[in-house]
């Protein structure tokens, strides 16, 4: 009855909690309330980022299989496509993944708990959490089994990844301000015809009322997701389809033949004060939640867990002070703040009602928006936002240093170059160096001693492009992101930051073992 992390919430954030933790040789338990995964979903955008996240655990492959690109978005006004932006063109040479894609939570779900259960870990179904105590050194969990029977679970850390009405949150007393859409959302899944079904995604840009086209995987399929307000929205309870279907088949030209699913739901828009009390951390819909018109809450979610995974693993294996925990708050919530701050603007601008409103909506955005896009800053901007590839950790505890445009706690960019790309050995969950131009016989020694892998790349103009400094020493956490930025590309700046943050890198053993994983899963990571 005890583990090394507790994990109470079988969504996609805790489940990508529990196969990181897993891949890294914690001992998770994780359990949900529920008798079996979703057959439904909400969910539905996988952003480019958690793509390129995904590859560390082999999915990314598997995810742009059985998911679908959405190549470009359309504007509609008064029946008619105003406006298009093309994914592609934005994209390409920022990331591997230029394009939207779809792959609902409920098979990503059941991926996700495949390769878990590969891995000797099963979420524990019809488990419901009654309670938990912070002993200070660790927690004791009360559970109540698909049995009704209740026992006590005992683990060095627990990680609420509950959801909205998350018990977690609400017992290390973390609030949750902010506020409700006075809009009911609903949700179709539909087999249709039309001219909005031709595989893009369309936004109708009428009414105040949010309504958009969703392609899914297979032909004629597509999910429809508005908003109402009037007095339907006071009775969302007994709201049908056909009480909604006019405006799709009317303004967007949507010929229904059959709704395979239709569902109503109220949105939040809110941000817990902490994500983490001493031993128990909140993640995902139970940290923050905001409208799901931007695709971001589920890869917002999967982020903190990915954010979470790797330092929970290098604090129970020793190699680092529990202080390490905390920057999970720090660079976490802040993000958070700003989307849904950014999502409640975007939305309430959308949905505004009134005359001047309507304007705006209907004549200047298809008009403005192709202008704005013509230019190329505009476009990577937009990409780079909805992408989450923008995000960054300047600033936080753990980032130190710049060289060229890159800075401590920046994505590291993505640069392809002759059929390659730089992301490759990002595959292995581990600390590693990259040098972008030479490495001197001191840094490369400094490696051989520590175990530490070093990646040095031949110098080419697309690295100057991608604002990397030549010669310059970029230390790369397991996540992904750049710890630390020399120019000088000295070792001893490796000596100070990992001193400085009390971390010891893995023993050569266990990098043996990181090395020997990151080359049997290369070759499918380059195919994705």
């Amino acid at each position: 009855m005890r583990s090394d992390v507790l994990i109470i919430g079988a969504g996609p954030t805790g489940l990508v909690l529990a196969l990181w933790l897993a891949k890294l040789g914690v001992n998770v338990h994780i359990v949900d309330k529920t008798s079996a995964p979703g057959t439904t979903s909400r969910a539905l955008a996988v952003q480019a980022r958690t793509l390129e996240l995904y590859r560390q655990l082999d999915l990314t492959d598997t995810v742009v299989t059985h998911g679908y690109k959405v190549p470009a978005v359309n504007l509609w006004v008064k029946g008619e496509k105003k406006a298009q932006v093309q994914f592609r063109s934005i994209g390409s040479d920022l990331t591997p993944f230029p394009f939207l894609h779809i792959f609902p939570q409920d098979q990503h779900e059941r991926l996700l708990i495949e390769r878990l259960e590969k891995l000797g870990v099963s979420v524990q179904r019809q488990t419901q959490l009654l309670g938990f105590t912070d002993e200070g050194d660790h927690v004791v969990a009360r559970l109540r089994g698909a049995d009704g029977v209740e026992h006590d679970w005992q683990a060095q850390y627990l990680a609420g990844c509950d959801g909205a009405r998350s018990l977690v949150r609400e017992t290390i007393g973390t609030g949750f301000p902010g506020g409700t859409y006075k809009q009911v959302f609903y949700v179709a899944d539909v087999a249709a015809s039309g001219p909005s079904l031709d595989g893009q995604l369309h936004i109708d840009l009428d009414e105040a009322d949010f309504l958009a086209v969703f392609p899914l995987a297979g032909e004629g399929r597509a999910r429809l997701i508005g908003t109402v307000r009037d007095e339907r929205a006071e009775h969302a309870e007994t709201l049908r389809f056909e009480d909604v279907s006019e405006r799709a088949i009317t303004h967007l030209k949507v010929d229904v033949k059959q709704v395979h699913w239709f569902s109503t739901y109220r949105v939040h828009h809110r941000v817990t004060g902490h994500f983490r009390n001493g031993r128990v951390f909140v993640l995902g819909d139970a940290a923050h939640i905001h409208s799901p018109a931007g695709g971001q809450g589920m890869n917002t979610g999967i982020g903190d867990a990915i954010n979470l995974a790797w330092k929970l693993a290098t604090v129970l294996d020793g190699r680092a002070p529990d202080r390490l925990l905390d920057s999970y708050e720090a660079e976490r919530i802040g993000f958070a703040q700003r989307l849904v701050a950014t999502t409640d603007r975007v939305f309430t601008l959308a949905t505004a009602e009134g005359r001047v409103a309507d304007l705006v909506r209907t004549r200047l955005v298809p008009t403005l928006m192709p202008a704005i896009l013509h230019f190329e800053s505009a476009r990577e901007f937009l990409f780079r936002t909805v992408s989450q590839i923008t995000l960054s950790y300047r600033g936080g505890p753990l980032s130190e240093g710049a060289a060229g445009d890159v800075h401590g706690g920046d994505r590291l960019p993505w640069v392809a170059v002759n059929g390659s790309d730089n992301f490759l050995s990002l595959n292995s969950m581990a600390w590693q160096v990259h040098v972008y131009g030479n490495a001197s016989d001191a840094l490369r020694e400094w490696c051989t001693q520590h175990s530490m892998p070093l990646e040095v790349f031949d110098w080419h103009p697309q690295h100057e492009a991608a604002g990397l400094a030549r010669n310059a020493l970029y230390l790369i956490r397991p996540d992904t992101y750049v710890a630390l930025a020399d120019s000088a590309g000295k070792p001893e700046a490796l000596d100070i930051y990992l001193t400085s943050k009390g971390i010891k890198l893995p023993t050569s053993r266990a990098m043996s073992s990181a090395s020997f994983d990151n080359g049997a899963r290369t070759g499918a990571a380059h195919e994705s």
